[in-house]
């Protein structure tokens, strides 16, 4: 007698509807921006009901900054995956810095940048934006520990560090009015200074990025 496949808990189906809803938030924040984005549309693309919805987000902002902070978090999972690729790059911080160009990119910036502008007049999401960056920007940070062991907190390199997310961010800000060309040739642009900048900040410390030599 074969046995029956187990039934999810109601924990696990709790946790299964709240990150379709965050998806499908990110999906219409994406797709319709942040005036377009509603609890309605965001239930109904998630396929649950609306009830289901304000149980888990009682309100909008609730609901896109919860799935901003989610997708974040995503980001930096991938990133750090990445940790050892980077330990055996030819050029470390190189790497990094790509590397931390590369997470910004897809639909997490484009819906993390409605909601930046949105907050400007929004005193309420304003607010609950401020509390979910400080997580984001720790999130992304989070990798560096693992290639300066021991200097990744000193405020130097986090000057340099926010300093590089400030930098990927402002391009990224203008990316819908000019080419991919022109976007990439102002990101190596910008890598080169920061590469210089972020070279001395270590050279002063006596701090050499953790590489892996080859087997």
């Amino acid at each position: 007698m074969q046995n029956r496949p187990s039934r999810r808990t109601q924990e696990e189906r709790t946790a299964a509807t709240r990150q379709r809803l965050l998806e499908s938030t990110i999906d219409c924040l994406v797709e319709y921006g942040y005036a377009g984005t509603t609890t309605t549309r965001v239930a109904e693309l998630a396929g649950v009901t609306r009830g289901a919805q304000v149980h888990h987000f009682r309100t909008k902002n609730d609901l896109v900054t919860a799935a901003v902070r989610h997708l974040a978090v995503k980001r930096s999972n991938a990133a750090l995956e990445q940790v050892d690729r980077l330990r055996g790059a030819d050029d470390v911080l190189d790497a990094a810095l790509d590397l931390l160009w590369d997470t910004h990119q897809g639909p997490i910036f484009a819906a993390t940048a409605e909601l930046w502008t949105a907050a400007r007049t929004d005193p309420d999401l304003r607010a609950k934006m401020r509390q979910v960056e400080p997580m984001v920007d720790a999130a992304l940070l989070s990798f560096g520990a693992e290639l300066v062991p021991g200097f990744a907190d000193h405020p130097q390199f986090l000057h340099w560090a926010y300093t590089a997310m400030d930098t990927v961010r402002g391009i990224l800000m203008g990316s819908s009015v000019v080419g991919d060309a022109q976007l990439d040739q102002r990101w190596r642009r910008a890598k080169a200074h920061l590469k210089i900048v972020g070279e001395q900040v270590l050279s002063a410390a006596g701090v050499t990025l953790v590489r892996e030599s080859a087997e």
